[in-house]
């Protein structure tokens, strides 16, 4: 399946839209991640914890709206987009949305 964030395919006709597709995934950053990135942020630097479950989210969202376009019989997702959000107690869990359109190619 092919995935793009325009609202088109180089090289290729898109021959149906299909619609929307959307994949969702919430996630928590446990305890001790948010201990070693305030450790992080005083020291400066990446916090690589929190980046390792940012990807894991957005890879999840992906293979959720990739499932769902499948489902409709569709070969490619354009218009892709993700947003973040964060949530619950102390902004302890991460929201990713993907978003994008189900089209068939040739």
């Amino acid at each position: 399946m092919l995935h793009s964030t325009t609202d088109s395919l180089n090289g290729f006709s898109i021959t149906r839209h299909h619609g929307l597709v959307f994949g969702e995934t919430i996630i928590g950053a446990n305890i001790f991640k948010d201990i070693f990135a305030g450790i992080r942020d005083v020291v400066g630097g990446r916090s690589g914890s929190y980046e390792s479950v940012l990807k894991e989210a957005r890879e999840q969202a992906l293979e959720e709206m990739t499932a769902q376009a499948s489902q409709m019989g569709a070969n490619a997702v354009i218009g892709i987009d993700f947003d973040y959000e964060t949530l619950g107690q102390a902004n302890g869990m991460i929201m990713v949305i993907a978003t994008g359109t189900a089209v068939t190619y040739s």
